[in-house]
């Protein structure tokens, strides 16, 4: 089976959406995907606030990363923040997941990040495992805050 990346155009938006739907339920989290292809068409292809690619096993679409410029003050060069990665279920154990991350770690090295960064849910040893075969670390000492909804209101409005 010949596997290949792309990056994602703005003709693979409905599958983006499918595959963050496909993902939200791996994680449980259904009930938290609000994006539309009309979100994630003006975010990623009109604003450019985001970047995914697309990895397929022959002309079957098998998972995605997305990802986004950050900035390291104590590097003082930027960085890439990896949002998601999934492979499809029936994919796994293939490969599949790490070439996407090879992939992404070849972009941060041409473009001269300082690193690549990403979270994981507490649960998923699966993923916390591949990541340490990888070579990744966790950030021991971090604890990740979050402003949305009615708080990013009220503070913004202060």
């Amino acid at each position: 089976m010949t596997f290949r990346i792309e990056q994602a155009t703005e003709r693979d938006v409905p599958l983006i959406l499918k595959l963050i739907k496909d993902l939200a339920e791996y994680e449980k989290l259904t009930h938290a995907v609000v994006a539309t292809e009309a979100t994630l068409r003006e975010s990623l292809f009109e604003r450019r606030a985001a970047e995914a690619i697309i990895g397929y096993a022959g002309d079957e679409p098998v998972g995605f990363a997305l990802f986004f410029q950050t900035f390291s003050t104590f590097l003082g060069v930027p960085g890439m923040y990896l949002e998601d990665l999934f492979v499809e279920p029936k994919w796994r154990r293939h490969g599949f997941g790490r070439a996407l991350l090879a992939h992404l770690a070849n972009i941060a090295v041409e473009r001269g990040y300082g690193r690549v960064e990403w979270s994981v849910l507490d649960w998923n040893e699966p993923s916390i495992g591949f990541y340490k075969a990888l070579g990744a670390r966790p950030m021991d000492g971090w604890t990740v805050f979050r402003l949305a909804g009615d708080s990013l209101d009220r503070l913004a409005a202060t």
